[in-house]
């Protein structure tokens, strides 16, 4: 997710790009257009799994007949890192065509802010109210409470995580523990700063302790593979690197909160600092969200 921007590209899944990353675990990559996220297609031998569908109907569709080309007549799973627009308001499409499953909380908070979020961003421009035109919001068709579930896809295993809080209120991975490969959704973006949707009072369902605890849970899987929710693939330093950024963004609020500063003046003082230690990272504008959010506080 990120705010508007002029003369924004149109936010397309491009199937054409389809990578295989393994035997049989493939990825559309974003290209790093902003709004499109990084889908994933794994596929076993009676079922395949869906992992996000970008934003829209048409993107929707896209997902869908190329998971379907892949999958041939196995039966497909969908599920979603999160609720963002850009990463399930594609799942029309599949109703009906998949089994669509979220994990509880991640239900709720659809439910909650689906309609607003969709508001939110057909308003950030031509180009995404387009994307965005008729989507309509889908429920899963089934849900899981605990905070792991697995599925059998048939010689292979998904396991699907959920902490709670910590960048929305129900972000999930999808780990696949024989092939090593890691699914973040936008606990984990490459070489982008986080996304900290933190709109006071509409929004402010972000934990950044439990957002580390998750990352470090993540490490603990020892990935080989880990597919960002945006950016390059690459390994388990894209995990470590975001929940070391978090990690000491924090601290370095808290101080500056603690020796009387402002939230206004520390985002004058320390975000271009920020920008100028990670020159290669995109999305600088959520560094201020980020501090506002740290300096809430205390």
């Amino acid at each position: 997710m990120s705010e508007q921007q002029p003369n924004r590209p149109t936010p397309v899944v491009d199937p054409a790009a389809l990578r295989e990353i393994a035997d049989g675990v493939w990825v559309i990559p974003d290209h790093r257009v902003p709004l499109v996220p990084n889908i994933g297609i794994v596929v076993g031998s009676h079922s395949a799994l869906v992992v996000d569908t970008g934003m829209g109907r048409r993107n929707g569709q896209l997902v869908l007949e190329t998971a379907r080309r892949l999958a041939g007549t196995r039966e497909l799973v969908l599920t979603l890192t999160h609720f963002h627009p850009e990463h399930g308001y594609g799942a029309e499409p599949f109703k009906g065509e998949a089994e669509i499953l979220y994990n509880s909380e991640q239900a709720r908070e659809l439910a909650d802010k689906g309609e607003a979020y969709l508001g939110m961003f057909r308003g950030m421009g031509p180009s995404i109210a387009e994307a965005l035109d008729g989507t309509m919001l889908v429920e899963a068709d089934t849900h899981y409470d605990d905070t792991s579930h697995e599925i059998d896809l048939g010689g292979r295993r998904a396991i699907l995580r959920t902490w709670g809080k910590a960048h929305t209120r129900g972000d999930q991975i999808v780990f696949l523990p024989d092939d090593g490969i890691l699914f973040t959704g936008d606990l984990a973006e490459e070489k982008t700063f986080p996304i900290f949707p933190w709109f006071p009072p509409e929004d402010t369902d972000i934990d950044a302790d439990n957002w580390i605890a998750a990352l470090d849970d993540c490490l603990i899987l020892r990935p080989d593979i880990v597919v960002p929710g945006h950016g390059e693939i690459g390994g388990p330093e894209i995990v470590s690197g975001v929940r070391d950024y978090i990690a000491n963004l924090g601290e370095r609020v808290l101080a500056a909160r603690r020796s009387g500063k402002a939230s206004d003046e520390i985002i004058a003082e320390l975000g271009p600092k920020i920008g100028g230690e990670h020159p290669d990272w995109h999305f600088p504008e959520w560094i201020d969200f980020a501090i506002r959010y740290h300096a809430s506080l205390i």
